[in-house]
């Protein structure tokens, strides 16, 4: 199995994939960055270039992720990206945030056929990149798919990745297993499962319904767990000091780059909403570092954590 390290928004940068690559390596194939917001620009905002730098991504692969509904803003802003040695560009199909479909991005434009075949058509004959495809299977229902694939059939993609809800689902509900198991039939393209894998149970119960799949992206699984991958194809469980120092690195890391304690905590407050799930008895302590305003009050929240409860 190929596991991809799903992009999100605010969480996974350059810092993140950094300290994850450094202490969980070899277990990620592809890392793809959170999306960038194509347009005609000549350069990329300071922190979008930091975060795609290669020199910030080294010794991992980095897959950067664009979003946009204009092909002549993909072309260029996927240009600028060549320049800097990239050879695979990711687009964003499956954002589900009620802000980016407003504008009929993401997974709003999976609504707009016309418009998205004629999107794909000029950007495939048009990049100079390889192109993958991040998408749901459609915006309001799921039987909207059938005619997606038709679309998605014409173009010769890297791959297809498909996280099997529809916008309107976000996060909520099961993933559409029955879609997604007839998606492998009709796709022309290779196709990636992205979608709810937490645990080692959920990777076998996914797997045993579809052993021919070998790629797989996971997101909120990986933010929760980041030892996951090991525990998956190694039966190892993430130890409690290897995941102390995981966070002191990306702790000590964004310290050097964010000035005052309230941009660090921020970053920091966002990823203990997915990792404190991995502590037993924990809400206590999520109050405490949700309420911290000093970064000496997170100090101490965290590490009465990490002395007192023990990794579920």
């Amino acid at each position: 199995m190929n596991f991809y390290f799903a992009p999100m928004e605010g969480l996974t940068g350059y810092i993140y994939r950094n300290a994850h690559n450094a202490f969980f390596n070899n277990t990620i194939d592809k890392y793809f960055s959170p999306f960038i917001v194509a347009n005609q620009s000549k350069s990329f905002k300071t922190k979008e270039l930091n975060d795609i730098l290669p020199e910030n991504n080294q010794g991992l692969i980095l897959i950067p992720q664009l979003l946009t509904n204009n092909a002549k803003d993909f072309i260029n802003t996927s240009n600028k990206l060549i320049q800097l040695g990239y050879d695979q560009i990711n687009l964003n199909l499956g954002c589900p945030s009620g802000t980016v479909v407003a504008k009929n991005r993401g997974a709003g434009f999976l609504s707009k056929l016309e418009e998205l075949d004629a999107f794909l058509d000029e950007i495939f004959s048009c990049s100079g990149a390889k192109i993958s495809v991040k998408t749901r299977i459609g915006r309001d229902q799921p039987e909207e798919f059938y005619k997606l694939i038709e679309i998605f059939n014409k173009y010769p993609m890297e791959e297809l990745i498909i996280h099997p809800r529809i916008q309107k689902d976000f996060y909520n509900n099961k993933p559409n297993l029955k879609i997604f198991k007839e998606a492998l039939t009709l796709s022309k393209n290779p196709v990636c499962y992205n979608g709810d894998i937490f645990t080692v149970k959920d990777y076998k119960d996914f797997t045993e319904g579809f052993g021919s799949v070998d790629k797989m992206m996971i997101g909120r699984g990986l933010i929760t767990n980041p030892g996951l991958i090991n525990s998956i194809t190694s039966s190892i469980k993430l130890e409690k000091e290897l995941l102390k120092h995981f966070h002191d690195k990306i702790y000590q890391d964004y310290r050097q780059i964010l000035s005052g304690d309230r941009n660090v905590l921020y970053k920091m407050k966002h990823i203990w909403t997915y990792m404190i799930q991995m502590f037993s008895n924990s809400e206590k302590y999520a109050k405490k570092i949700r309420k911290a305003e000093r970064l000496t009050d997170y100090d101490l929240a965290v590490l009465s954590l990490f002395r007192e409860q023990d990794i579920v």
